[in-house]
């Protein structure tokens, strides 16, 4: 698949965004997208043929590979990556929905198509949630395919084929685990920043709300 069109993506979405949403944009293309492209996926990318195990049984290393990696890493975080991002299309769509709209009846509907209120205001936070929801969902199910994050030296299998308890060694172990580390933070860093970002544009709103009723409060006094 080609990752640019990924990156158009985010582009784009980085025009409607807060100071913590292009923060956020950031993070994923430089930490997540490029260390993704230029390191991780060649780390992982011959996990299966540098996968050994201490017997000839045919049959028993390919087992043992898929019962302790039922899921390939790099396609695994290539998922992750897209799922994530998704949601910002809901606030690209918006947007030009409200441009076609303008278009259409030929004058002039909202101040700016990409002001973050009323119903695009909304979206925006309801894409927030969503790309929160689906880092936890991911990291909780990247924790429980693996048994943590973490990537042993040796595993035991004793999967049939395999006659008896067979010794199975991965590759480059350390090198792997200082990435999942890394990717790891970094989906953690991205939860913290739609967290902030929820938490900032909800009080802004609540205060505009607030000021404005107190305004209109003071007014009938006057």
């Amino acid at each position: 698949m080609s990752w640019g069109f990924l990156r158009d993506v985010l582009s784009g979405v980085n025009k409607y965004s807060t100071g913590i949403g292009r923060i956020w944009v950031a993070v994923v293309f430089i930490f997540r997208l490029l260390v993704y492209m230029a390191a991780a996926e060649n780390i992982w990318k011959y996990e299966h043929d540098e996968f050994e195990c201490n017997i000839e049984q045919p049959g028993c290393e390919n087992v043992c590979f898929d019962h302790f990696f039922p899921v390939s890493h790099i396609r695994f975080w290539a998922l992750q990556l897209i799922v994530v991002s998704a949601p910002s299309l809901l606030v690209v769509f918006h947007v030009a929905y409200r441009e076609n709209r303008e278009k259409h009846h030929n004058q002039k509907l909202y101040r700016n198509p990409g002001e973050r209120d009323g119903g695009l205001l909304c979206t925006y936070l309801i894409s927030l949630i969503l790309k929160t929801g689906f880092e936890i969902v991911f990291l909780v199910l990247f924790y429980k395919l693996y048994n943590g994050f973490k990537v042993p030296r040796l595993v035991k299998c004793d999967i049939r084929p395999c006659p008896n308890t067979v010794d199975c060694y991965i590759s480059k172990p350390t090198e792997k685990m200082i990435f999942l580390y890394f990717l790891v933070a970094t989906s953690c860093l991205c939860i913290v920043l739609n967290l902030s970002e929820l938490s900032y544009l909800i009080c802004k709103y609540s205060l505009k709300r607030y000021l404005k009723r107190h305004k209109k409060h003071q007014g009938s006094k006057s």
